[in-house]
């Protein structure tokens, strides 16, 4: 399949990319990842290995794209989404705890 990385054409077979990761050991997986040989591996790691670039040079999205066209699982770390605030007044509860049975007998 022909695809264009870092505005360079290239030809990948996706025996040919199983074949050059077969005998590299994955990186940590800290963003996308892709599934290969039944190892995931970062995917900037995977583009350079497959054409010879230095990973700042390419996106993640462009190698995405390709070897998903090629048939490989892709992965996406899911974006971060904070907490919701919680209210002055929730927060000290929350800080407080709730009360206990026990508690409740006492008031009463």
């Amino acid at each position: 399949m022909r695809c264009v990385i870092a505005r360079f054409p290239f030809d990948l077979i996706k025996s040919e990319v199983e074949e050059a990761m077969a005998n590299i050991d994955p990186e940590p997986v800290t963003g996308d990842s892709v599934l290969i040989n039944h190892r995931s591996y970062p995917v900037k790691q995977v583009g350079e290995i497959i054409t010879r670039q230095d990973r700042r040079d390419f996106t993640a999205g462009e190698v995405t794209r390709a070897l998903s066209r090629l048939g490989f699982t892709c992965r996406s770390v899911p974006a971060f989404t904070p907490a919701p605030a919680l209210s002055p007044l929730e927060a000290a509860s929350a800080m407080l705890g709730t009360p206990d049975a026990a508690d409740l007998d006492r008031l009463s």
